[in-house]
């Protein structure tokens, strides 16, 4: 058992199971409990010392696993279905759904289906995790000992432990804790959090070694750019895809159109069959500035990915596309340059600043500055798989997107093209703030519900799943089979 300190309630409710012999506390000090057998190991549950303290000391056939600290109570006949899972599946890893209690009402919190590309450090698991004893041991005999990591041992053993296996996801409220509020609300960008650095180095080194294990480690390099044909009506293009978004699209526009450069360039806006008022204001505007063009598609079913289609297939797009969002601002007037700079003096194939987390009064608000320094010329392409996203903004050359177009989706339809690029070609970097990303109630990721957060994690999931089996192929390695 780990993850707390356990409230007493929630350790005599175990010490009281009958499947439970000894319970094992991954935490440093001492829990509130009366009457149990257990024994207390230094490090807290996410070092590698203490699961390789834990591994030798197990006398049972499976380990529980509790990864958070809020009380929980456990479902009907929870660890015999957990067991029954491992049992009937031979998993090392078995998890389930929950249950949030909040003021009278008890609410489902589904999780989701582990798979390959499930290699976010922040995967939930829930608050149960049951592990199979004799797993843990070959993990430790065949890949020897876990790194003395002080955050990311669990990351480096679950990884470790899903080689062979994936996890199991039974699909069944195996526990009921306290309530949390819906969505990912000020969690956000927590993953880029630049207080985090050590933490996110010792991710990097354990998805690393987990790619190597796999066979879809890239070596670093990346092949040149081919040649294109300069057919290109204008040098760059800012392309901002907007859907109902009267209150904010006027200065984006207005943020695009001042760009300074030496180079002609234009904005295209793929209005999305907007109906507050958008697209009455965008026609006007178009009426005055020849280089604002404004596009509106015949199509009427597509997310944000299809309308960046619409724009990199249209003659009027240059040679290099670079993304503004419809509620966000650059940081100044020589972003474009910059960027454009960029693209054509390392010939990369996608180029990427830094951005700053704002409030829309524009001012600067937690965690700040996100600059994605995790980012590596030798190795940024494969920890790329265990972040969410690679940063802002996002310059690219239009005639590699026509070739692979973007997924007709409403989120990660940047981040499948960024892995698609950087698997064969640079990714080009700039540090400095470039990007203004204003967080407001408007935001299509402001307040996400369970489901929704789910359906985006799955996706994302997905995404590095193909992009895993795609450089395996590229290694020569077989098709990975779990």
């Amino acid at each position: 058992m780990a993850g707390g300190p356990p409230s007493a309630e929630t350790l005599a409710a175990f010490f009281r199971h009958p499947l439970i012999r000894k319970i094992v506390v991954l935490q440093e000090g001492q829990p509130q409990a009366t009457a149990a057998s257990y024994e207390i190991l230094p490090g807290g549950p996410l070092a590698g010392e203490t699961w390789n303290a834990l591994v030798g000391r197990l006398k049972t056939p499976y380990c529980l696993f509790v990864p958070e600290t809020v009380p929980l109570v456990l479902g009907q006949r929870a660890l015999e279905r957990m067991i029954a899972a491992a049992e009937a599946t031979g998993a090392a890893i078995v998890y389930g759904d929950y249950a949030d209690q909040g003021e009278g009402e008890l609410r489902n919190h589904p999780l989701i289906d582990y798979q390959a590309g499930s290699l976010r450090d922040d995967f939930s698991f829930g608050p149960l995790v049951l592990l199979t004893t004799k797993a843990l041991r070959r993990a430790v005999q065949r890949y020897g000992p876990l790194p003395q990591h002080r955050w990311a041992g669990w990351y480096d053993l679950r990884l470790r432990l899903s080689t062979d296996q994936l996890p199991f996801h039974l699909p069944e409220p195996l526990a009921t804790v306290a309530a949390v509020p819906d969505g990912t609300k000020g969690t956000h960008f927590a993953y880029v959090d630049p207080r985090f650095r050590h933490l996110q180095e010792e991710m990097e080194a354990a998805v690393t070694a987990h790619l190597q294990r796999l066979g879809a480690l890239l070596p670093a390099g990346h092949r040149e750019l081919p040649a294109f044909p300069d057919t290109f009506a204008v040098e760059a293009s800012v392309v901002i895809p907007v859907r109902n978004r009267v209150r904010t699209v006027c200065e984006a526009v207005a943020s695009a159109l001042g760009q300074e450069t030496d180079f002609p360039f234009n904005v295209i806006v793929v209005d999305n069959h907007s109906t507050d008022g958008t697209t009455e204001l965008l026609t006007e505007l178009a009426s005055r500035q020849r280089a604002l063009v404004h596009l509106r598609p015949e199509r009427t079913d597509l997310s944000i990915g299809g309308c960046w289609n619409e724009a990199i297939y249209s003659p009027a797009c240059g040679r290099y596309a670079i993304q503004l969002d419809s509620d966000d601002l650059y940081s100044g007037k020589e972003t474009l340059s910059r960027l454009v700079d960029l693209l054509k003096r390392e010939r990369c194939a996608m180029a990427i600043g830094a951005y700053r987390i704002v409030d829309a009064g524009l001012k600067e608000i937690p965690p700040g500055l996100i600059d994605h320094r995790e980012w590596t010329e030798a190795n940024g392409r494969n920890n790329a798989l265990r972040i969410n996203g690679l940063g802002a903004p996002r310059a690219f050359v239009t005639a590699l997107l026509r070739r692979i177009g973007f997924p007709n989706v409403g989120y990660g339809e940047d981040y499948a093209v960024a892995l698609r690029l950087c698997r064969e070609y640079r990714i080009g970097r700039i540090f400095d703030c470039l990007y203004l990303c204003r967080r407001w109630e408007g935001n299509s990721d402001a307040s996400l519900t369970v489901t929704q957060a789910n359906h985006y994690n799955l996706y994302k999931d997905r995404l590095r799943t193909m992009e895993i089996e795609d450089r395996r192929k590229l290694n020569g390695v077989r098709r990975w089979r779990s």
